[in-house]
């Protein structure tokens, strides 16, 4: 078993295309499809791959859909622990507008998954071993517990392994309280976790403090898009800008980003390098088109750049 383990709820098989110009009652020709394994912890995983980093993917699939998804992850070669569901899996749809370079991302809501089949990623967790961290990312689909993550929260403190979580919401709430890692989390969901409707920038390290102090989180990560990020920790605050890159495609980026992030961990990096090389990804990311995420030789220079 790999020693990274991601997990992926809500996966999906995301389809990018281009169009030359979008209208209304009016049938589009579109460009042939991409096809692209997608979802939080699958992206971080193909990420990771790209990277030169194994990990292990936990995911969920059901019908053709999901036995297309099984064959993108194949041929990403990317370590795969897949549970069959009755449903069939979700499929997203990116599409750029060529005349003014613009893109439309639809993302359709998922699959509504059992009780029995939710429950098998915890029971994977709770019957292994040998994992040292575990990255939940992505939504919740519909029948899932909003303390799911909480649960995997309390299984990785108890395997003694480390949990970095990347979600939103309710979701990302139940996770705190019982206590992780590291958490992303950009303004908005930093907001929600302290119960205020808006932060602004210089409330950050107060808030994200508020939480480490709390131990709902040793790292807290804040994510502002294109003016980079803030990693906090109970002594350290770094502030870090992104690099100024063609911005292509936005799709994997945060997914990127972590990738990066927990990269730097397992190689023993200081949290300025870390904080770096994570960026640094997340930007790559974008200079992409459609589902490509980051690629190790855009990230190598950013990151040497920064």
């Amino acid at each position: 078993m790999e020693k990274i383990i991601t997990i992926t709820l809500n996966p999906s098989l995301d389809k990018g295309t281009t169009v030359n110009g979008i209208m209304p009652e009016k049938k589009l020709q579109c460009s042939n499809p991409i096809l692209e394994a997608g979802g939080g912890g699958i992206n971080v995983s193909r990420a990771l791959h790209h990277l030169g980093c194994n990990s292990t993917a936990i995911y969920m699939y059901g019908g053709y859909t999901g036995d297309k998804l099984n064959v993108l992850m194949q041929e990403a070669g990317v370590e795969c622990v897949a549970f069959m569901i009755a449903a069939d899996t979700r499929e997203n749809l990116i599409v750029v507008d060529t005349i003014v370079n613009k893109q439309y991302r639809f993302g359709m809501r998922g699959v509504e998954l059992t009780e029995d089949e939710w429950q098998k990623p915890l029971n994977y967790l709770e019957d292994n071993t040998g994992y040292e961290y575990v990255v939940a990312s992505g939504s919740l689909p519909p029948g899932v517990p909003l303390d799911f993550f909480g649960r995997v929260a309390a299984i990785v403190q108890k395997k003694g392994a480390k949990l970095i979580i990347d979600t939103s919401g309710e979701a990302l709430q139940h996770a705190v309280s019982e206590g992780v890692f590291l958490i992303k989390p950009n303004l908005a969901e930093l907001s929600h976790l302290n119960g205020t409707e808006e932060l602004k920038e210089d409330d950050v390290i107060v808030a994200a403090r508020n939480i480490i102090t709390n131990r709902g989180s040793e790292v807290v990560v804040v994510s502002m898009g294109g003016q980079g990020a803030i990693l906090i920790t109970k002594k350290e605050t770094i502030k870090i800008a992104s690099p100024s890159v063609e911005l292509k495609s936005t799709v994997g980026a945060s997914d990127s980003m972590v990738a990066g992030l927990i990269l730097g961990i397992t190689r023993k990096y200081d949290w300025k390098n870390t904080l770096k090389l994570g960026i640094a990804c997340g930007s790559a990311a974008t200079m992409n088109e459609g589902t490509a995420l980051c690629n190790k030789k855009d990230v190598d220079y950013l990151f040497s750049q920064m």
